[in-house]
């Protein structure tokens, strides 16, 4: 059954630095929770987990610097990077601790925050995270040829093949989801700002070696609990990553789904969200 756009918060905006950031925030009770979404995605991709996470924690959505409706300055889009602007966001919000949800892009900036700012930090969730290996799908490797950014531009089919390629079952994604993608991705200066983003952290070969070596190699010193979720049919991240962040961090566990994509917590959004409010509550 197609996706639909689910009741969700609706937008507002914080000055983070110089960054105009979007983002949702839903509940008022328990611990604070920020998801963080993925390369080309927005707040949109937690639509169906939110209002969910939000009946027992304070839960934030935030379209990252460079994504979604937030504003794409012309910058080096390092996790490293992207994990100061997190900490920035939870400054300008007055969020003294937060645990981190992240999926894919998300999920590497989230390993990044732990690393960097590990008192601001409670628990992590990684979703078939980016950071934990070399290999991705070539889609993304392709972009990172000189001339991608200049020759090709978003596209509504374009876009339907970029999300049908996030999950297992591409009947999923309703021609509602393409146009709301599509609408984001052809915003001022967005594709520049994916291009940006993808160079930075991608080559031909795959995720650039500094980026994850740099994070696996460190696992061992990132003490919160963890919960790493994947799809066992991932077609952008392989399943294998998710041993690595397993075996490598001391307090982790792992959960898979099967048979299930890129975008976990779409696909298979009720044990999901099950999943994450067991493990955020323990």
């Amino acid at each position: 059954m197609p996706m639909m756009l689910v009741q969700t918060p609706q937008d507002r905006y914080v000055q983070v630095g110089q960054i105009n950031t979007r983002y949702w925030t839903s509940g008022d009770k328990g611990t604070t929770v920020i998801l963080l979404h993925g390369i080309g995605s927005s707040v949109e991709t937690w639509a169906y987990n939110i209002s969910v996470l939000a009946q027992h924690h304070r839960v934030y959505a935030v379209d990252l610097v460079g994504a979604g409706r937030s504003d794409k300055p012309p910058v080096t889009y390092s996790l490293t990077y992207l994990a100061q602007f997190v900490k920035d966001f939870m400054d300008a919000l007055s969020i003294e601790c937060a645990s981190l949800i992240g999926n894919s892009l998300g999920g590497g900036v989230a390993l990044q925050f732990a690393l960097d700012f590990p008192q601001k930090l409670e628990k992590l969730v990684l979703v078939n995270s980016l950071g934990l290996g070399k290999e991705i799908t070539l889609t993304l490797r392709l972009a990172t040829l000189p001339f991608v950014g200049r020759l090709f531009k978003p596209t509504r089919s374009g876009t339907a093949l970029a999300l049908k390629q996030s999950v297992y079952d591409s009947t999923l994604i309703s021609n509602e989801w393409v146009e709301l993608f599509y609408q984001i991705a052809t915003l001022p200066r967005a594709w520049e700002a994916v291009v940006a983003l993808i160079k930075t952290n991608i080559d031909l070969f795959g995720v650039r070696t500094e980026i994850y070596n740099r994070i696996v190699d460190r696992l061992p010193t990132i003490t919160a609990p963890t919960l790493v979720l994947w799809g066992r049919q991932d077609r952008v991240l392989p399943v294998a990553h998710a041993a690595v962040a397993t075996l490598g961090l001391p307090n982790a566990r792992q959960h898979i789904f099967d048979p299930c994509g890129h975008w976990s917590q779409i696909e298979h959004s009720e044990e999901f969200n099950t999943l994450v409010l067991e493990f955020l509550a323990h």
